[in-house]
């Protein structure tokens, strides 16, 4: 299992799969990277040097006892970049919260070496519900989440999971067998990074740091997200970043990776391919 240690000391576990031109792969809250196995190895297929790292935290990398804001996460992203000796042409891609770290890493560390970035059911610009941001989560919905995963961390997840993976919904079901692997991922993070990485996403503005999506930028989300509503995040970017791409998922709900693997996949590889 290989590991890299960032500025601040913290150990990050990642892996690789494949050669050629490299794609980043960014997990989502509250898994790991494992939940891009299916990604990378399309992309290995097509040519593709594939990398996913577990965000500090999580799975397997270092409980950190800080650093859980989206500075310190885009800081990690560089250093891993630093670490693999990367250059130019680097494809990043980031899922749900992980779409963040690419925001964040466009503007503090100036895009570095990207040529391209995919946001898969992203945050991105911004989560919470505002006057000028109507369509957003209330932030009374984030504070019942807090307290829910206070009270009992371990069954706050079960029926978390159910909206996650659109239980019952009009899009792709999964088995539960998908279900239970993504709860027990869960449960291999620290539960103080969890809710720190909780409130990260849920009230970092990044709409400041659109501007500086200055190359190719494919958004993917399901119109049927109840986790990250479409309205606020990926038509967003697209009518904000004259970069984008939107595509949407008709019917289909947050974890895009697991209901329509396949579809994703394939975007993903086209995308890269051209960009």
């Amino acid at each position: 299992m290989a590991k890299f240690k960032t500025r601040d000391g913290t150990a990050i576990r990642y892996k690789e799969l494949g050669e050629g031109r490299p794609v980043i792969l960014i997990h989502g809250w509250p898994l790991s990277g494992d939940s891009w196995d299916p990604v990378m190895m399309a992309l290995a297929d097509n040519g593709m040097r594939a990398i996913a790292y577990d965000r500090r935290g999580f799975g397997r990398s270092d409980h950190a006892a800080s650093g859980y804001d989206y500075d310190t996460f885009s800081d990690d992203l560089a250093d891993l970049i630093a670490h693999l000796g990367l250059g130019d042409n680097i494809g990043l891609a980031g899922f749900s919260m992980g779409g963040g770290e690419i925001a964040r890493y466009m503007s503090r560390h100036g895009g570095k070496g990207v040529s391209a970035a995919a946001l898969v059911s992203s945050v991105v610009p911004y989560m919470l519900k505002t006057d000028d941001n109507p369509d957003g989560v209330p932030e009374e919905t984030l504070q019942e989440m807090t307290k829910g995963m206070k009270d009992d961390f371990r069954a706050f997840f079960t029926d978390f999971f159910k909206d996650f993976y659109g239980v019952g919904g009009p899009g792709t079901q999964v088995s539960d067998e998908e279900r239970h692997w993504a709860w027990m991922t869960t449960m291999q993070s620290a539960q103080y990074a969890t809710l720190k990485s909780a409130a990260a996403f849920g009230f970092t503005d990044f709409r400041p740091d659109l501007p500086h999506f200055k190359v190719p930028t494919l958004v993917i989300h399901g119109t049927e997200d109840k986790t990250v509503p479409i309205d606020a995040t990926g038509r967003q970017v697209a009518e904000k970043v004259p970069s984008a791409t939107l595509i949407e998922y008709e019917d289909e709900p947050h974890a895009v990776f697991a209901t329509v693997t396949d579809r994703l996949s394939g975007d993903l590889v086209d995308f890269f391919s051209k960009n």
